[in-house]
């Protein structure tokens, strides 16, 4: 019996080694399978630094899924077959924009600005491609510095440098261009433009914090407004004067295309501090106010709008502007008329400056009573805007008693951040609690500082323009915020919950759309893009492979994203980049292999157009 013991003693030791080994060999492997060589392209030698891990436990550089997961739910189709690989565009497409091609644009009616609005191509005629950056393409500047210098490379048109020479637009000097940060109204600097206006707009403690600019030419606004913690979501159309939002992109600065036409705005209801027109020459008085009544409805109660330019003081200006008297005089009466019946209160007009306050009690307004033109909008939701004709009503706003009163209970930025949003305390938010929005910041929290152990690049500077493909309620954007950089905040028209007011109530900026078409932007004016279960909820929508494209598109050469996702989705995900030049690693989810929800790092290689033909340099 001894001996026996003995042998039982000695295979359980053997067995034991054996278990030890395995286990020092699987931790090897496993820690050896989440190092990862970066290569590097010559637009910035560090962007590619994303891809290496530090070899935490819960990273892996490619996941078993069979033992993870069984491959119960979804079959990876043809998974061991070639990637479809996507051959570079024409060289004509370098800065092609899908939805604003200037081509395709000018078959639709000038009436109204309708032939610059959205007009978007069919499935037969999207491109299968991948856009490339142009021959001698650079990483733009880190902001500051990007908001005064843009490299000539990244946007090769001079145009503006000669049409607004005297009002210092943008200059040409060597390889770059410069912003010395004039505009058509402010030629001597944003900077002091914007102090006249805080003579009248608290813009210095937290209460401003939203801004729009309409017409916004090269953003000069809305960079400037920065270093005074406000955030501006500047539009402009295609190329009304060459370039502008492209180079607003490339400084730095918050802009989509865009132009106020037939259709609403892409933002909700109550979103803006601050709406600003700097001699943007939009009919503001028109069509019954049209117009105005848009600003209105995304302008917050208590919030301002400014106008800049005609018809303001046009008894000084008038023959230098070139215009009747009368005509500029019936202008800005009809503006005036327009103001009223929005209850709002002109605060100021100096020099070629006026500014409004809108009323944080419309009801009590009596310019409203017994007047047509002061219709209120019928609609029960406010905020259904994606590709809704814009309506000549009044659109209505929480009353005095509502919880959702924004001025009584918005806190100054930053408290604002974190603070709960009035839409989520009066329950206007189905389904979303004070608790499940604080649970959500905590996740969101939990998750970039997962992500910052793999990509230790998220808060130094080198990612300025970020996108969150579905925001939600804005948690990543505020985990991440930083003055280094700011997020556009996407709410997929397609999401179960309109949940892009909280966004704003929070003090960040963001906007609608469908992600079965192109985004209203330039290529290459995203540095990281982040895409939390996109593709679970466009799987049955639309091709997966259009989605990706788009998002090649708007990616800066060597940007990164971050995708997460079901697993399976990823697969799918994963297989479409390797063919798109990009560089991709799996990752498991912060609480374990188990969890069927993954996180894929991807970063984009530098490539760029060759010469002058098709072809493309990969580096």
């Amino acid at each position: 019996m001894a001996l026996k013991g003995h042998s039982s003693d000695g295979r359980s030791r053997g067995s034991s080694l054996q278990i030890f080994v395995a286990v020092g060999l699987c931790c090897f492997f496993y820690i050896l399978g989440t190092w990862q060589r970066s290569g590097f392209g010559k637009g910035d030698r560090i962007a590619l630094a994303v891809t290496r891990s530090d070899a935490d436990c819960d990273a892996v550089s490619s996941l078993n899924f069979e033992t993870h997961h069984g491959n119960e739910t979804a079959p990876m189709d043809d998974s061991g077959s070639d990637p479809k690989v996507f051959e570079p565009c024409q060289a004509q497409y370098v800065d092609y924009t899908p939805c604003q091609d200037q081509q395709r644009a000018m078959t639709f009616p000038r009436e109204n600005m309708n032939y610059r609005e959205r007009h978007c191509p069919p499935d037969e005629e999207k491109l299968h491609c991948l856009i490339p950056a142009p021959n001698g393409y650079v990483t733009p500047f880190p902001w500051p510095k990007s908001r005064d210098y843009v490299p000539y490379a990244n946007a090769p048109y001079k145009a503006l440098t000669v049409e607004k020479a005297i009002q210092n637009w943008i200059q040409y000097e060597g390889n770059v261009f410069r912003f010395p940060g004039g505009g058509t109204q402010f030629p001597q600097g944003a900077d002091k433009y914007i102090d006249q206006l805080a003579s009248v707009i608290p813009i210095s403690n937290g209460t401003v914090r939203t801004a729009l600019d309409t017409g916004c030419g090269v953003a000069s606004w809305g960079a400037y407004l920065w270093s005074r913690k406000v955030i501006a979501m500047s539009f402009a159309p295609r190329d009304s004067h060459e370039a502008q939002v492209q180079f607003a992109l490339e400084r730095g600065v918050p802009a989509v295309i865009g132009v106020l036409g037939t259709i609403k705005m892409p933002y909700p209801s109550r979103a803006f501090d601050m709406a600003h027109c700097s001699r943007c020459l939009i009919p503001w008085g028109a069509n019954d106010g049209l117009y105005l009544k848009e600003v209105d409805r995304v302008l917050r109660p208590g919030g301002y709008w400014i106008l800049s330019g005609p018809p303001i003081n046009w008894r000084t200006n008038y023959q230098a502007w070139q215009r009747p008297k009368d005509e500029l005089e019936e202008e800005q009466r009809s503006i005036e008329r327009v103001a009223k019946l929005l209850c709002w209160e002109k605060k100021s007009e100096k020099g070629e400056i006026a500014i409004w306050q809108k009323s944080t009690d419309p009801s009590s307004c009596q310019e409203r009573q017994d007047d047509s033109r002061a219709a209120i909008c019928k609609s029960t939701d406010v905020d259904s805007v994606w590709y809704k004709k814009m309506e000549a009503c009044i659109t209505p706003n929480p009353g005095a008693n509502s919880e959702e009163r924004i001025d009584a209970v918005l806190k100054p930025f930053p408290q604002r951040l974190y603070a709960t949003p009035p839409r989520i305390s009066s329950g206007s938010v189905p389904g979303v609690s004070v608790d499940s929005y604080e649970e959500d910041n905590n996740k969101w929290k939990k998750h970039v500082n997962s992500y910052k152990k793999v990509n230790k690049l998220l808060d130094t500077g080198r990612y300025r323009n970020i996108m969150d493909m579905n925001a939600g309620l804005g948690g990543f954007a505020a985990a991440i915020e930083s003055p280094k950089l700011w997020t556009m905040n996407v709410v997929p028209t397609t999401a179960d919950l309109s949940t892009l007011g909280v966004v704003f109530e929070r003090g960040l900026i963001g906007i609608y759309h469908d992600w079965c078409e192109a985004f209203s932007t330039y290529p290459r004016t995203y540095d990281l893009i982040h895409a939390n279960g996109l593709f679970s909820l466009y799987k049955s929508k639309c091709n997966f492979e259009d989605i990706l494209l788009e998002m090649d598109r708007i990616l800066r050469p060597e940007g990164a994203v971050i995708f997460r996702d079901d697993v399976n989705a990823l697969i799918k995900v994963k297989k479409l980049v390797s063919g798109m030049r990009w560089e991709a690693k799996m990752v498991d989810h912060e609480d374990g292999p188990l969890v069927s929800e993954k996180i894929l790092f991807a970063v984009k290689k530098y490539w760029v157009i060759s010469g002058s033909d098709s072809m493309s340099s990969m580096q």
